[in-house]
């Protein structure tokens, strides 16, 4: 039998997080329950979870800078600055929050009321990404990228990124040298139905590039005014 998926649930309303505790643990989760910022950062530490919930507003910072010192890491501290997070949202979130929570390093957005459906399905298609078939490994020249273990390397030397940025050198990775649109990227990354005015994607291409420049040559390149592709520096 699997082994039961750890959760960090961080929410300050406790109705709320008692009927997400219930709920997710009757489908096979393992729930850690937090209400304040701190708590959910020492969760994060000590029991390593697969997946990090944060509500946007807990008693002690704000789920969005919460996300940030997530993917940033800390001095001293041990946290998977890769584990996945998803923003449990003030309201329906309009689109400058959820860019917002997306440039803070989320990997997706719910917004209240919460559906527990919606949340679950969200939940277990982020899991099956980040945990596809075994054996499944990327190469583009010296870069390599395992999805087994979501490690990227170049050249042999481990390279640290967000999760965001993870699936979009996925993405691009999938196909090299073809040049994905911008409009395919934002839907296909991060489930925009249209390109807007969002610099979402650009920010993000922009410091995947710079992590991956270097004497192997650039491989993230930008395709100016269609997209961007991934070539073999």
């Amino acid at each position: 039998m699997p082994e039961a998926l750890a959760l960090v649930l961080a929410e300050p309303e406790a109705e709320v997080r008692g009927f997400l505790e219930r709920n997710l643990s009757e489908d096979g989760f393992v729930v850690l329950g937090a209400e304040r910022g701190g708590e959910a950062l020492e969760l994060a530490e000590q029991a390593k979870p697969d997946l990090v919930l944060l509500g946007s507003r807990l008693r002690d910072a704000s789920g969005f800078e919460l996300c940030a010192r997530l993917r940033a890491g800390e001095p001293g501290r041990t946290w998977n600055r890769e584990v996945p997070v998803i923003l449990l949202g003030n309201g329906n979130g309009d689109a400058v929050e959820r860019v917002r929570a997306f440039a803070r390093g989320c990997d997706d957005y719910v917004g209240r009321p919460i559906v527990y459906e919606e949340l679950l399905a969200r939940i277990r298609a982020i899991m099956r990404r980040v945990s596809p078939p075994a054996g499944e490994r990327l190469e583009v020249g010296r870069l390599v990228v395992d999805r087994r273990t979501r490690c990227v390397t170049l050249g042999g030397e481990h390279v640290a990124v967000s999760g965001k940025e993870y699936d979009l050198l996925v993405k691009l990775a999938s196909d090299p040298p073809r040049v994905f649109t911008k409009e395919e990227l934002l839907r296909e990354v991060w489930g925009y139905r249209s390109l807007g005015r969002t610099r979402t994607l650009d920010s993000h291409a922009s410091r995947l590039r710079r992590k991956l420049s270097g004497p192997h040559g650039d491989f993230v390149l930008n395709v100016w005014g269609v997209g961007y592709k991934l070539v073999n520096g």
